[in-house]
């Protein structure tokens, strides 16, 4: 099968024949349909995030992002077999620690990271192996086709998890979002289908006016204005209620907590570079005196998918207007390449792997 190997940080992927995988006793073969290429990759592919154990080796497959159909299952999978459809998160759970029995599967305490890390080679290839199936791979219902949920195992679902079980937002309230890329793209589409009124910020025109067919209330650039905080104070009259930093730079984070009034939320989605390992200043005398919560947002976990997919069954969410462009394996590089100047718009799929 073919596959896009990591062989050297920052330099192009280097497109392979490999040997195609059998599956343990409790593991299922997938062979992708699809597979967003999403800013997580690029963090991977530049060799970002060591600091918490998810920079991949050398030699390892990326992407993280795919839907797929099951080709082949161990024998001891209950839940899927041959020929069904199925979205794949992108941290494998384990199923028996004590967060997946309290049904926080997306903060296993054992789990592995698609793409990332020894042990879960990514989906940037024509198939990908899923441990622990029978919680790992999520079946799709009736309605969902897999090429609309491509991008669903990551920005998708944790912009879902952060809009509307962190921030809860909805009733007409204000959300703003730094940040117009994959993620804050789909959290403008998700926080628009939950009632709320949404502020989109971003330097990029493109990305503001897909915010705006996405359902964005209104959108500000970041450079034109003299101060964005100060915008959104005056869109909101007084500050939004909700904010949703999906960059991970200290300028948005920043921004996003003191675009907030009074008792606002705060939801952090972007992660950091090599420049900040980890650490984002904060206002912390805001967050004090305002009595801002701020909370983090990673993944979804999969007994939660059920609510997600009925949005998209009705046709509330439509995962599928996010996608930029549909590209081939080989075209994976160029993507990668675009993102360290933050020239991608929506969610690039890789939709061909032949």
């Amino acid at each position: 099968m073919r596959a896009a190997i990591l062989e050297e940080y920052e330099e192009p992927l280097s497109i392979e024949e490999v040997e195609p995988y059998d599956p343990g006793p409790d593991e299922a073969i997938a062979r992708v349909d699809a597979c967003g290429v999403c800013r997580s990759d690029w963090h991977g592919w530049v060799g970002n995030w060591e600091w918490f154990d998810y920079k991949p080796p050398r030699g390892h497959i990326l992407g993280h992002e795919p839907a797929g159909t099951i080709v082949a299952v161990g024998e001891d999978v209950e839940t899927v077999r041959e020929g069904d459809q199925v979205a794949i998160p992108f941290n494998f759970a384990c199923g028996h620690c004590h967060e997946c029995r309290n049904g926080y599967e997306n903060l296993c305490e054992n789990h592995l990271g698609l793409g990332f890390q020894e042990g879960a080679p990514g989906a940037f290839a024509e198939q990908v192996p899923i441990p622990n199936a029978d919680i790992n791979a999520v079946k799709l219902p009736d309605g969902v086709d897999s090429e609309d949920v491509a991008g669903l195992g990551c920005r998708f679902m944790t912009a879902y998890r952060g809009m509307a079980h962190k921030g809860q937002v909805g009733r007409g309230e204000d959300v703003v979002i730094y940040g117009l890329g994959g993620i804050g793209l789909s959290a403008v589409h998700i926080a628009d289908a939950l009632g709320a009124n949404v502020i989109g910020v971003d330097i990029m025109e493109e990305k503001r006016e897909m915010a705006e067919d996405l359902g964005a209330a209104t959108t500000v650039d970041a450079e034109a204005v003299d101060d964005p905080v100060d915008e959104i104070h005056d869109v909101t009259d007084g500050g939004a209620d909700v904010s949703l930093d999906a960059l991970g730079i200290e300028e948005t984070c920043r921004n996003a907590v003191e675009s907030l009034g009074t008792r606002g939320t705060h939801v952090q989605i972007g992660l950091t570079t090599k420049e900040q390992e980890g650490y984002n200043p904060l206002p912390t005398d805001a967050i004090v005196m305002n009595e801002i919560e701020v909370k983090g947002s990673s993944g979804l976990p999969p007994a939660k998918y059920g609510e997600l997919f009925d949005m998209v069954r009705i046709g509330k969410l439509d995962p599928a207007a996010v996608v930029s462009k549909k590209i081939d394996l080989e075209q994976v590089n160029d993507e990668l390449q675009a993102m360290t100047d933050y020239q991608t718009i929506g969610l690039p799929m890789i939709t061909d792997f032949s």
